[in-house]
């Protein structure tokens, strides 16, 4: 997998014990394209802490254009922001 470390716009749910689950995100390619990628599936999920900041670290599986695509997101919680790690 390649590491980009992207920031990306995502649509997520929390239920009310306040577990995150990543449901669809938004991302400008190198053309300035805008593309929506759901997540058909989460395969992991675990907290990790890189310098002192504590981030959840998704793997998750989706399907495009026929072709199933492994991802690696990551949600920052000291900025509330989501990422797109490796692809």
């Amino acid at each position: 997998m390649k590491i980009l470390m992207r920031s990306v716009d995502m649509i997520c749910c929390t239920n009310k014990d306040g577990v995150i689950t990543p449901i669809k995100f938004r991302i400008s390619d190198e053309d300035k394209e805008i593309k929506i990628i759901r997540i058909d599936r989460i395969l992991s999920r675990k907290e990790e802490k890189l310098a002192g900041n504590r981030m959840l670290i998704f793997t998750v599986q989706s399907v495009i254009n026929g072709n199933e695509h492994r991802f690696e997101m990551k949600y920052e919680f000291s900025t509330c922001k989501w990422f797109l790690y490796k692809m």
